[in-house]
């Protein structure tokens, strides 16, 4: 039987890229009361001026799907009750949620792309290692 207040477990994990560009986010697993607050912080740092930000979601057996993209500094993104924020001087795009759900149990990941890199994700492989995205996918999703 389930208590009144569930509780949401989000799984964090960290990303480093290359280049000297960097994405480190909340160390996970975090717990949150089903109906409160939920920030999940990410910071960066970057060679180059011009950066996307992205925040990408992972539910049990699912494939990560695009939750927000900013490509503009200091402008609220939103998406399905999520919102972040790109802001350049504090090298940050923290995710927030005003009321948790159990349906937003996942893996919640922040990418950086740098724009003067065409193509170039930063990711970091949780076994160790820089990998592109599609080296990720391939190797942890059988694509």
């Amino acid at each position: 039987m389930y208590s009144a207040t569930h509780s949401v477990l989000l799984i964090i994990l960290i990303f480093r890229g290359t280049n000297g560009d960097s994405v480190n986010q909340t160390e996970g697993p975090v717990t949150v009361s089903e109906g409160a607050l939920m920030t999940l912080n990410c910071t960066y740092q970057v060679t180059y001026s011009d950066h996307y930000l992205f925040w990408y979601v992972q539910h049990l057996n699912k494939t990560p799907q695009l939750l927000l993209k900013s490509l503009t500094a200091d402008k609220k993104v939103e998406h399905e009750g999520f919102q972040a924020t790109l802001v350049k001087r504090d090298s940050s795009f923290h995710l927030q949620k005003q009321a948790v759900q159990a349906s937003d149990s996942a893996v919640y990941y922040c990418a950086l792309r740098d724009t003067m890199q065409m193509g170039l994700w930063l990711w970091a492989d949780p076994e160790g290692g820089v990998d592109s995205l599609s080296e990720v996918l391939s190797k942890h999703f059988q694509l």
